[in-house]
Protein backbone atom coordinates (compact mmCIF):
# COMPACT_ATOMS: atom_id res chain seq x y z
CA UNK A 1 0.00 0.00 0.00
CA UNK A 2 1.36 3.04 -0.82
CA UNK A 3 2.52 5.76 2.06
CA UNK A 4 1.51 8.81 -0.35
CA UNK A 5 -1.93 7.57 -0.71
CA UNK A 6 -2.60 7.20 3.02
CA UNK A 7 -0.91 10.72 4.22
CA UNK A 8 -3.10 11.86 0.89
CA UNK A 9 -6.55 10.51 2.29
CA UNK A 10 -5.53 11.41 6.10
CA UNK A 11 -4.24 15.03 5.32
CA UNK A 12 -7.82 15.44 2.56
CA UNK A 13 -9.95 13.87 6.14
CA UNK A 14 -8.26 16.37 8.75
CA UNK A 15 -8.99 19.17 5.82
CA UNK A 16 -12.67 18.35 4.89
CA UNK A 17 -13.49 17.42 8.80
CA UNK A 18 -11.67 20.02 10.88
CA UNK A 19 -10.84 22.62 8.82
CA UNK A 20 -11.95 26.07 8.20
CA UNK A 21 -14.14 27.48 5.16
CA UNK A 22 -13.29 31.24 4.19
CA UNK A 23 -16.55 31.41 2.99
CA UNK A 24 -17.68 34.78 4.50
CA UNK A 25 -14.03 36.28 3.73
CA UNK A 26 -13.07 38.00 0.47
CA UNK A 27 -10.69 36.50 -1.55
CA UNK A 28 -8.09 36.28 -4.07
CA UNK A 29 -8.72 33.33 -6.64
CA UNK A 30 -11.81 32.73 -9.14
CA UNK A 31 -13.73 30.68 -11.19
CA UNK A 32 -13.77 30.78 -15.06
CA UNK A 33 -17.16 32.07 -14.91
CA UNK A 34 -15.79 34.85 -12.59
CA UNK A 35 -17.43 33.32 -9.27
CA UNK A 36 -14.99 33.43 -6.09
CA UNK A 37 -13.15 30.25 -5.20
CA UNK A 38 -13.57 29.59 -1.69
CA UNK A 39 -11.65 26.77 -0.06
CA UNK A 40 -11.65 25.35 3.63
CA UNK A 41 -8.19 24.72 4.90
CA UNK A 42 -6.04 23.29 7.55
CA UNK A 43 -2.89 25.39 8.99
CA UNK A 44 0.25 23.67 9.47
CA UNK A 45 0.44 19.79 7.88
CA UNK A 46 3.74 17.74 7.90
CA UNK A 47 4.30 15.28 5.87
CA UNK A 48 7.46 13.31 5.54
CA UNK A 49 8.09 10.54 3.00
CA UNK A 50 11.19 8.19 3.51
CA UNK A 51 12.31 7.68 -0.01
CA UNK A 52 14.64 4.81 0.67
CA UNK A 53 11.06 2.98 0.88
CA UNK A 54 9.06 3.78 -1.89
CA UNK A 55 8.64 6.87 -4.24
CA UNK A 56 5.90 8.79 -3.14
CA UNK A 57 3.11 8.69 -6.48
CA UNK A 58 -0.36 8.64 -5.70
CA UNK A 59 -2.29 5.35 -6.69
CA UNK A 60 -5.68 6.84 -5.89
CA UNK A 61 -5.43 8.81 -8.73
CA UNK A 62 -2.82 9.10 -11.86
CA UNK A 63 0.06 11.41 -11.37
CA UNK A 64 2.05 12.42 -14.41
CA UNK A 65 5.74 12.01 -13.44
CA UNK A 66 7.30 13.31 -16.69
CA UNK A 67 4.89 16.54 -16.95
CA UNK A 68 6.22 17.01 -12.98
CA UNK A 69 9.87 16.39 -14.16
CA UNK A 70 9.41 18.39 -17.16
CA UNK A 71 8.47 21.31 -15.10
CA UNK A 72 10.94 21.06 -12.03
CA UNK A 73 13.88 20.39 -14.85
CA UNK A 74 12.40 23.96 -16.15
CA UNK A 75 13.03 25.80 -12.66
CA UNK A 76 15.83 24.24 -11.54
CA UNK A 77 17.99 23.53 -14.06
CA UNK A 78 16.94 25.92 -17.05
CA UNK A 79 16.44 28.35 -14.34
CA UNK A 80 13.90 29.18 -16.91
CA UNK A 81 11.27 32.20 -15.77
CA UNK A 82 9.35 31.95 -19.89
CA UNK A 83 6.79 28.84 -20.88
CA UNK A 84 8.17 29.07 -24.23
CA UNK A 85 11.09 26.80 -22.09
CA UNK A 86 8.44 24.53 -20.78
CA UNK A 87 6.64 21.38 -22.51
CA UNK A 88 3.22 21.74 -20.64
CA UNK A 89 1.14 24.42 -20.23
CA UNK A 90 0.19 24.41 -16.68
CA UNK A 91 2.02 28.19 -16.17
CA UNK A 92 -0.16 29.41 -19.32
CA UNK A 93 -2.50 31.53 -17.16
CA UNK A 94 0.23 33.41 -15.10
CA UNK A 95 2.82 34.59 -17.86
CA UNK A 96 2.69 38.04 -19.94
CA UNK A 97 1.96 38.07 -23.69
CA UNK A 98 5.57 37.08 -24.27
CA UNK A 99 5.35 34.16 -22.41
CA UNK A 100 7.08 35.19 -19.17
CA UNK A 101 5.88 34.46 -15.31
CA UNK A 102 8.29 37.68 -14.69
CA UNK A 103 11.41 37.52 -11.74
CA UNK A 104 9.81 34.44 -10.48
CA UNK A 105 10.41 30.76 -9.55
CA UNK A 106 13.67 29.88 -12.41
CA UNK A 107 14.83 33.68 -12.50
CA UNK A 108 14.98 33.62 -9.20
CA UNK A 109 17.41 30.78 -8.64
CA UNK A 110 19.59 31.58 -11.95
CA UNK A 111 20.47 35.15 -9.99
CA UNK A 112 24.68 35.51 -8.90
CA UNK A 113 25.55 35.85 -5.22
CA UNK A 114 28.66 36.68 -4.11
CA UNK A 115 29.95 34.67 -1.60
CA UNK A 116 33.80 33.98 0.03
CA UNK A 117 34.08 31.08 -2.14
CA UNK A 118 32.82 32.57 -5.71
CA UNK A 119 30.42 33.72 -7.92
CA UNK A 120 27.33 31.02 -7.60
CA UNK A 121 23.36 30.63 -7.84
CA UNK A 122 21.23 29.61 -5.54
CA UNK A 123 21.35 25.54 -7.32
CA UNK A 124 25.17 25.69 -7.99
CA UNK A 125 25.63 26.76 -4.50
CA UNK A 126 23.32 23.66 -2.91
CA UNK A 127 25.84 21.01 -5.42
CA UNK A 128 28.71 22.83 -4.21
CA UNK A 129 28.34 22.66 -0.68
CA UNK A 130 27.05 18.90 -0.84
CA UNK A 131 29.95 17.96 -2.53
CA UNK A 132 32.94 19.91 -0.18
CA UNK A 133 30.74 21.07 2.61
CA UNK A 134 28.10 18.60 3.10
CA UNK A 135 28.16 19.01 7.08
CA UNK A 136 26.81 22.11 6.72
CA UNK A 137 23.47 23.43 8.25
CA UNK A 138 22.79 26.37 5.88
CA UNK A 139 22.34 24.40 2.40
CA UNK A 140 19.52 26.57 1.73
CA UNK A 141 17.30 27.56 -1.72
CA UNK A 142 14.74 30.67 -1.24
CA UNK A 143 12.37 32.28 -4.38
CA UNK A 144 10.45 34.23 -2.14
CA UNK A 145 12.56 37.55 -2.16
CA UNK A 146 10.30 40.24 -1.49
CA UNK A 147 12.03 42.68 -3.37
CA UNK A 148 10.76 40.86 -6.43
CA UNK A 149 7.26 40.50 -5.51
CA UNK A 150 6.10 43.06 -7.50
CA UNK A 151 7.14 41.89 -10.79
CA UNK A 152 6.06 37.82 -10.06
CA UNK A 153 3.50 36.47 -12.24
CA UNK A 154 2.78 34.22 -9.17
CA UNK A 155 4.06 34.53 -5.61
CA UNK A 156 6.10 30.70 -5.45
CA UNK A 157 3.57 28.35 -3.64
CA UNK A 158 7.08 26.19 -2.81
CA UNK A 159 9.42 28.50 -2.12
CA UNK A 160 12.10 27.08 -0.04
CA UNK A 161 14.12 24.14 0.24
CA UNK A 162 16.58 23.27 3.21
CA UNK A 163 19.33 20.25 2.08
CA UNK A 164 20.80 17.93 5.17
CA UNK A 165 23.54 15.37 4.79
CA UNK A 166 23.73 12.78 7.56
CA UNK A 167 26.48 9.89 6.78
CA UNK A 168 25.85 9.66 3.06
CA UNK A 169 22.33 9.95 2.89
CA UNK A 170 20.57 13.37 1.96
CA UNK A 171 17.47 15.11 3.21
CA UNK A 172 15.62 17.80 2.35
CA UNK A 173 12.62 19.96 3.61
CA UNK A 174 9.91 21.55 1.26
CA UNK A 175 8.46 24.50 2.46
CA UNK A 176 5.43 25.28 1.01
CA UNK A 177 2.95 28.37 1.89
CA UNK A 178 -0.13 27.34 -0.38
CA UNK A 179 -1.17 24.31 -1.79
CA UNK A 180 -4.08 23.21 -3.58
CA UNK A 181 -4.46 19.69 -2.36
CA UNK A 182 -6.73 18.22 -5.67
CA UNK A 183 -4.36 19.63 -8.05
CA UNK A 184 -1.13 20.56 -6.88
CA UNK A 185 -0.07 18.54 -3.77
CA UNK A 186 1.18 15.16 -5.41
CA UNK A 187 2.42 16.99 -8.28
CA UNK A 188 4.92 18.88 -5.85
CA UNK A 189 5.40 16.24 -3.77
CA UNK A 190 6.82 14.05 -6.48
CA UNK A 191 9.00 16.50 -8.33
CA UNK A 192 10.57 17.39 -5.05
CA UNK A 193 11.42 13.82 -4.35
CA UNK A 194 12.95 13.81 -7.61
CA UNK A 195 14.94 16.62 -6.95
CA UNK A 196 16.31 14.88 -3.80
CA UNK A 197 17.01 11.81 -5.76
CA UNK A 198 18.84 13.78 -8.66
CA UNK A 199 21.12 16.23 -6.02
CA UNK A 200 21.75 13.22 -4.23
CA UNK A 201 22.84 11.13 -7.61
CA UNK A 202 25.23 14.55 -8.52
CA UNK A 203 26.70 14.44 -5.03
CA UNK A 204 27.21 11.16 -4.33
CA UNK A 205 24.98 10.57 -2.01
CA UNK A 206 21.71 8.49 -1.24
CA UNK A 207 18.31 9.92 -1.23
CA UNK A 208 16.83 9.76 2.14
CA UNK A 209 14.04 11.55 3.24
CA UNK A 210 11.87 14.30 2.12
CA UNK A 211 9.82 16.28 4.56
CA UNK A 212 6.55 18.49 3.26
CA UNK A 213 6.04 21.74 5.28
CA UNK A 214 2.58 23.21 4.26
CA UNK A 215 1.32 26.44 5.60
CA UNK A 216 -2.56 26.58 4.28
CA UNK A 217 -3.11 23.22 2.58
CA UNK A 218 -6.92 23.83 1.32
CA UNK A 219 -9.30 22.33 -0.90
CA UNK A 220 -11.42 24.39 -3.19
CA UNK A 221 -15.39 24.12 -3.17
CA UNK A 222 -15.52 22.98 -6.16
CA UNK A 223 -12.81 20.20 -5.93
CA UNK A 224 -14.71 18.82 -2.51
CA UNK A 225 -16.84 15.80 -4.33
CA UNK A 226 -14.06 15.07 -6.73
CA UNK A 227 -11.78 14.97 -3.48
CA UNK A 228 -14.61 13.05 -1.47
CA UNK A 229 -14.55 10.76 -4.60
CA UNK A 230 -10.87 9.65 -4.69
CA UNK A 231 -10.37 9.48 -0.51
CA UNK A 232 -12.96 6.45 -1.01
CA UNK A 233 -10.65 4.28 -3.06
CA UNK A 234 -8.48 1.75 -2.44
CA UNK A 235 -4.48 2.16 -2.24
CA UNK A 236 -2.31 0.11 -4.35
CA UNK A 237 1.18 -0.80 -4.02
CA UNK A 238 4.04 1.85 -4.95
CA UNK A 239 5.77 1.41 -8.03
CA UNK A 240 9.36 1.14 -8.25
CA UNK A 241 12.07 4.07 -9.18
CA UNK A 242 14.06 3.82 -11.74
CA UNK A 243 17.17 5.46 -12.27
CA UNK A 244 19.40 5.83 -16.12
CA UNK A 245 22.51 6.48 -13.87
CA UNK A 246 22.85 10.17 -14.55
CA UNK A 247 25.15 12.09 -12.11
CA UNK A 248 25.65 15.29 -13.79
CA UNK A 249 22.89 17.91 -13.01
CA UNK A 250 22.95 19.40 -15.68
CA UNK A 251 22.14 16.17 -18.18
CA UNK A 252 19.09 14.93 -16.37
CA UNK A 253 15.95 14.64 -18.89
CA UNK A 254 12.22 14.12 -17.56
CA UNK A 255 12.98 10.73 -18.70
CA UNK A 256 15.80 9.89 -16.34
CA UNK A 257 13.63 8.68 -14.22
CA UNK A 258 10.98 6.20 -15.38
CA UNK A 259 8.66 4.31 -13.04
CA UNK A 260 8.56 0.49 -12.81
CA UNK A 261 5.00 -1.14 -12.01
CA UNK A 262 3.03 1.98 -11.53
CA UNK A 263 -0.54 1.19 -10.93
CA UNK A 264 -3.44 3.40 -10.15
CA UNK A 265 -7.11 4.25 -10.41
CA UNK A 266 -8.94 5.32 -13.01
CA UNK A 267 -10.07 9.26 -12.36
CA UNK A 268 -12.09 10.75 -15.49
CA UNK A 269 -13.15 14.25 -14.45
CA UNK A 270 -11.95 17.80 -15.53
CA UNK A 271 -10.66 19.25 -12.32
CA UNK A 272 -11.36 23.08 -12.72
CA UNK A 273 -8.63 25.42 -11.62
CA UNK A 274 -8.87 28.73 -9.55
CA UNK A 275 -7.06 31.83 -10.65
Amino acid sequence: MSRADELFISNCKEILNQGYWDTELPVRPRWEDGTPAHTVKRFGIINRYNLKEEFPILTLRRTFLKSAVDELLWIWQKKSNNIKDLSSHVWDSWADENGSIGKAYGYQLGVLHKYKEGQFDQVDRVLYDLKNNPQSRRIITNLYNHVDLHAMGLYPCAYSMTFNVSGNTLNAILNQRSQDMLTANNWNVCQYAILVHMMSAASGLEAGELVHVIADAHIYDRHVPLVEEIIKKEPLPAPTLVWDGTTDFYAFTKNSYTLEGYQFHTFEHTIPVAI
